[in-house]
């Protein structure tokens, strides 16, 4: 079934809140103060943002391709995987998705960013930075692990056995994330996403938060453009060595 462009860019919208709310909501739950899950450790953000990937595929790849990342949005067009028609509209759909996840999390833990004063653990809850600030490594960590996610995420939805049964490649996507969350993430958080980090930063400089410091704008293009350069060598690669 062919869906209307409004229908596809609607599930855009609502999977990358989704992914916002369970992500970065893990995070918010890990790291604010007074949380009933403050310092609950690592793997419950892994968690948070496996099964904020895995939730919207399941919900709308069948409808959207569930990008819910401009990232992958862009590295499918350039492969010719994509109408580049639609890739503008996909974005904006995505952008206005996080910012609106991203509320949803500030809205529902506002009485624990008043609580918090560390401004390290309430800009965690927004974006990513690199644990070393280190541009270099921000940046390969983001190519590598956004090459990573698209490679295994065509892997999965594309080939036979995952166009098959849309329902189990979702859910391995979404152990790709928790597993990467894991394994890559400790230098980043990470992004992997424009929009998961873009928005929320920006929203991070607007919003009325007590001691929540530096929305750091001067490393800002680091987890927009690697994530997109990431995107398209893993799209590359699986076309070329994968794709039917």
């Amino acid at each position: 079934m062919e869906y209307s462009l409004m229908t596809k860019l609607a599930a855009e919208f609502v999977g990358t809140a989704i992914l916002m709310i369970f992500g970065n909501g893990a995070v918010a739950n890990v790291e604010l103060k007074n949380t009933k899950g403050h310092h609950a450790g690592w793997l419950n953000i892994a968690m948070g943002y496996g099964f904020g990937v895995m939730f919207p595929v399941l919900m709308f790849g069948g409808i959207s391709g569930a990008h819910i990342n401009p990232a992958m949005t862009l590295a499918q067009a350039v492969m010719g995987m994509f109408p580049w028609a639609d890739v503008a509209p996909y974005i904006v759909a995505q952008l206005l998705g996080a910012a609106a996840g991203q509320l949803v999390v500030f809205a529902t833990y506002y009485p624990h960013y008043r609580d918090t004063e560390d401004a390290e653990a309430i800009f965690a809850t927004f974006s990513t930075t690199d644990a070393e600030n280190s541009k270099a490594n921000y940046f390969l960590n983001e190519f590598f692990g956004t090459l990573v996610l698209v490679l295994g995420a065509l892997c999965c939805l594309l080939l036979p056995w995952g166009a098959k049964d849309l329902a189990a490649a979702s859910i391995v996507v979404g152990f790709i994330v928790w597993g990467l969350v894991t394994s890559l993430g400790g230098a980043t958080g990470p992004g992997l996403n424009p929009a998961r980090d873009l928005m929320p930063r920006l929203l991070h400089q607007i919003l009325p938060i007590p001691s929540k410091g530096t929305s750091r704008w001067n490393e800002a293009w680091i987890p927009v453009v690697a994530p997109i350069a990431g995107a398209i060598v893993g799209a590359f690669l699986f076309k070329v060595l994968f794709a039917a």
